[in-house]
């Protein structure tokens, strides 16, 4: 009976210092969330509005956000497709064909499904 006292004690003592401890480890506290985003305004565009034009030797999309046009796709019906982005905003479109681009940063297309 004495040494179950004794191991009481000492199982209430222990989780009295470890109760005590509210930072065990050394961890940093959890941050607050961020704040949520102002919600979207009625006929606010999310999603892009997508043209396409289909002709004998390509297809071609155009993508457009609130009606400015910031890239075309192109798919050609033979050859690689590539893409016209406006890069800097500023309304004139950079072709960013992989020949066009610089050419120390290889780029290739390792599996397609």
């Amino acid at each position: 009976m004495k040494k179950f006292l004794i191991s009481l004690i000492l199982l209430v003592a222990s989780t009295v210092v470890m109760a005590g401890n509210s930072n065990p480890g050394g961890l940093e506290p959890v941050p607050e969330p961020p704040q949520l985003p102002d919600p979207l305004e009625t006929g606010e565009n999310i999603e892009p509005e997508v043209t396409i034009i289909r002709k004998e030797d390509s297809v071609i999309e155009e993508y457009r956000i609130n009606g400015q046009l910031y890239m075309v796709k192109v798919t050609p019906s033979f050859g690689p497709v590539y893409y016209i982005k406006d890069i800097d905003g500023d309304g004139k479109m950079e072709p960013t064909r992989y020949e066009l681009e610089d050419p120390s940063v290889p780029n290739w297309v390792l599996f397609t499904w």
